[in-house]
């Protein structure tokens, strides 16, 4: 099979995105497909056919302990380099690695869907519900999926009367809370807040990164994350980081955080927290594979956090440790989810 893996991109999670891509490319070569490893912000010469003969590519499964300086990139204006969706049309199958901001977002997808390029995970429209964490929760709750209480806040209206945003949030929310943004991943721009004088650096490290953040209830408790694979649910990995919260630190470097899969915990509460991870997967529309994260209260009670359409696939990641912990191997597992995926281009209206 001819693959196309296309990572980097320009939001903050660039660098564990080329990370994922790297380590998809070599699984999927070790079972025999014809790979490229693409960074879709990076420029190509015309003999795209060239790099589905490589061996071996750039990419690093490094990941540094802050999140990359994106000026360079953002600076062209474009999400595209030279001839990168050239090389994506001439693949049968893109496996998106992009992690974050428009690979993440429904924008990249919709792009793929309007080119006809095939490619792994959910459709544009579930990426896109999923992403902003204020609309998938309005469509979660009312399905009986239990969230955190919260409120989101504009930049501008931040701008505007920041005092009266710190009122609302401590009336709304309540202390300690949350504030993060909307539509981040891997933990970027989040703060904990435990005192009003800890608001307004947490207010303007978020709205420094989106012109949106959401505020929300901080559940005391353990932490949890439950993966999706098609139609199955996998076991529930707790997470326990040594230091502080499960942060971009503590995501991505070695020996930060401890994770057991399959979780420690009575049976009922991990049936529990598979059977919501099936319900935000179907509730958004998402398709091939997702991954739901938890937190559990010391007396028992489970909350859903938000829903990643594009799961880290790094040697640290949480869905290759539940898969495994079920029997499937990383190659086997990245071979699934192209297989899984596939499976929306037989549906009308699918995507």
């Amino acid at each position: 099979m001819k693959i196309a893996v296309v990572c980097g991109g320009i939001s903050p999670e660039r660098e564990v995105s080329i990370s994922t891509g790297t380590q998809v490319a070599m699984a999927l070569r070790s079972s025999g497909d014809r790979v490229a490893l693409v960074d879709s912000a990076a420029d190509y010469s015309d003999d795209t056919e060239a790099l589905f003969t490589l061996e071996s590519e750039g990419g690093s499964a490094l990941i540094h302990e802050t999140a990359p300086d994106l000026g360079a990139l953002l600076s062209r204006g474009e999400y595209f380099g030279r001839n990168v969706l050239a090389i994506l049309r001439s693949a049968d199958i893109v496996f998106n690695a992009l992690h974050g901001a428009a690979g993440e977002d429904g924008t990249v997808q919709a792009v793929f869907d309007l080119m006809g390029i095939r490619y792994t995970g959910s459709g544009s429209k579930g990426c896109a519900l999923s992403m902003d964490k204020t609309i998938a929760k309005r469509l979660l709750m009312p399905a009986g999926v239990r969230m955190p209480k919260g409120i989101s806040v504009e930049k501008l209206e931040y701008e505007r009367d920041p005092a009266a945003v710190h009122a609302q949030a401590l009336l709304s929310v309540g202390l300690p809370l949350v504030v993060k943004p909307a539509c981040g991943g891997s933990s970027v721009g989040v703060s904990i807040v435990k005192n009003e004088e800890e608001l307004a650096p947490a207010f303007r490290l978020s709205l420094s990164y989106e012109p949106k953040a959401v505020v929300e209830e901080f559940v005391e408790g353990r932490e949890f994350s439950a993966g999706v694979l098609g139609d199955m649910a996998l076991p529930p990995i707790e997470i326990r980081p040594k230091h502080g919260f499960y942060d971009y630190k503590n995501k991505y470097q070695k020996g930060m955080t401890d994770e057991i899969c399959p979780a420690d915990i009575p049976s009922e509460a991990a049936e529990e927290m598979m059977r919501s991870a099936l319900a935000v997967h179907r509730e958004l529309g998402l398709s091939a594979y997702s991954r739901t994260d938890f937190r559990m209260t010391a007396s028992g009670e489970i909350f859903a956090l938000e829903a990643n359409t594009l799961p880290g696939m790094t040697a640290m990641s949480l869905i290759p440790q539940e898969a495994a912990a079920v029997g499937i191997d990383f190659p086997s597992l990245c071979r699934r989810i192209i297989e899984e995926s596939m499976k929306k281009y037989d549906k009308p209206n699918a995507v």
